[in-house]
């Protein structure tokens, strides 16, 4: 399969940015990859990947952007999307291009070690640029070929949309997690599968999804605050003994996760098909 850039520079190999790096070599039979630093990686980049942390990216721009060719377009693995659209652009070259990437795949574990090649297979990536370019038509047709199910988002709504059901369930598992600390010391006996799903993203990285949820707490501010109420609500129903009013507010979230998961929703996708070490090819 004929590679949709000739040459990437990856910048920052943990788990996104290594898989990146791993499924584009797969894909290019024979492609030699090199170790360099981030200046040296991106010359002659027809596409620069930023996989460090968000607070990290603007830093990295000015470092590179004397490197960068004109003609190259610069994306992103990042999971909020606003405060880059608004920063980063105005850091670039002329004739270079910024246009947002979220593949919403991963793992609580981290490190180019835990990265491989099919992490991207079948999950949904966002590109945060609306309308229709040569570039954005470019970079989707690069993340489909990675094996991702392209969106078309602006920064606004996927920051938005991310809220809900990305971010929300790292800060419910969090505050769960963190209220064991106060259960039966042999409770731990008893935690079986269910335990084991509800609080797998819990072990993410701290210092990456604090500032996740301090980058993205505008957006978040409204899906906590609901949370919080309808949590409050079975609460006020577990203190009154009243069973209905609990089987009612059960069926209400199974039809709602399932209307919500089986969902026909089409792709909204442009036509066609610090960190100092970088993958270049």
């Amino acid at each position: 399969m004929t590679p949709v850039y000739q040459r990437i520079a990856v910048i920052g190999l943990g788990l996104l940015g290594g898989s990146v790096a791993r499924a584009d070599r797969a894909l290019a039979e024979g492609a030699v990859d090199a170790v360099a630093s981030r200046e040296e990686a991106v010359r002659d980049a027809e596409l620069v990947v930023l996989a460090t942390p968000v607070s990290a990216m603007a830093e990295t721009i000015r470092a590179v952007a004397p490197g960068l060719a004109s003609g190259a377009t610069v994306t992103d693995v990042g999971s909020v999307k606003a405060v880059l659209h608004e920063t980063l652009p105005g850091l670039l070259p002329p004739g270079v291009r910024y246009i947002g990437s979220h593949p919403m795949a991963g793992s609580h574990e981290r490190g180019f070690e835990r990265s491989r090649e099919d992490l991207f297979d079948g999950a949904p990536c966002v590109i945060t640029e609306t309308g229709t370019s040569p570039e954005q038509t470019r970079l989707c047709d690069f993340w489909r070929a990675l094996g991702a199910r392209v969106f078309v988002r602006d920064p606004v709504n996927h920051d938005r949309e991310a809220a809900w059901v990305s971010h929300l369930p790292h800060v419910l598992a969090y505050a769960f997690a963190e209220a064991l600390e106060r259960a039966p010391a042999d409770a731990c006996d008893l935690a079986g599968s269910g335990f084991r799903d509800f609080t797998r993203i819990a072990l993410s990285e701290p210092e990456m999804w604090g500032e996740v949820l301090t980058e993205n707490r505008k957006a978040l501010a409204a899906p906590l605050q609901v949370a919080a109420e309808v949590l409050s609500e079975i609460s006020r129903a577990i203190e009154a003994n009243d069973a209905e009013a609990l089987e009612r507010k059960i069926n209400a979230a199974r039809e709602t996760l399932s209307r919500f998961s089986s969902s026909e929703r089409s792709e909204q996708e442009a036509p066609g098909e610090g960190h100092p070490t970088a993958v270049k090819r």
